[in-house]
């Protein structure tokens, strides 16, 4: 299957996500007027992509701000990824990229942790100076 990429720009994030190799990234920031309008072509590509039964799926979400809006499109992705994996056999596994010093973002991931029924690991990135 083709790959999804969408460069980021100011207020969106770079989505990659490879349908080779199985691995998603969402990163950056995401903060768009319409959100809904920005990930429709992500859960398109995803539907397609989620056909196929049993697919090792890693999604890493390296992200620095999110509004309320992107969270929304946030919980139906991996409400999406939550149905294959019980219905499909998917192997899906989350990893919750956060800066160290960001509890704010540390939250988010736990929060996420609590709704969702998928593997999800929060992984702490020491904050380098710039």
């Amino acid at each position: 299957m083709e790959n999804f990429f969408f460069k980021g720009q100011k207020f969106t994030p770079t989505i990659d996500f490879n349908g080779e190799t199985g691995i998603l990234s969402i990163e950056g920031q995401s903060y768009p007027e319409h959100a809904e309008e920005i990930f429709a072509p992500v859960f398109d590509w995803l539907d397609r992509y989620l056909q196929t039964p049993n697919r090792i799926i890693i999604l890493n979400f390296e992200l620095s701000y999110f509004n309320t809006a992107t969270s929304r499109r946030f919980q139906d992705l991996l409400e999406t990824l939550e149905i294959y994996k019980s219905e499909k056999g998917g192997n899906v596994t989350i990893n919750w990229h956060y800066r160290e010093d960001d509890y704010d973002m540390l939250e988010n991931g736990e929060d996420y942790i609590e709704s969702i029924d998928l593997d999800i690991n929060l992984v702490s990135v020491k904050h380098s100076e710039e």
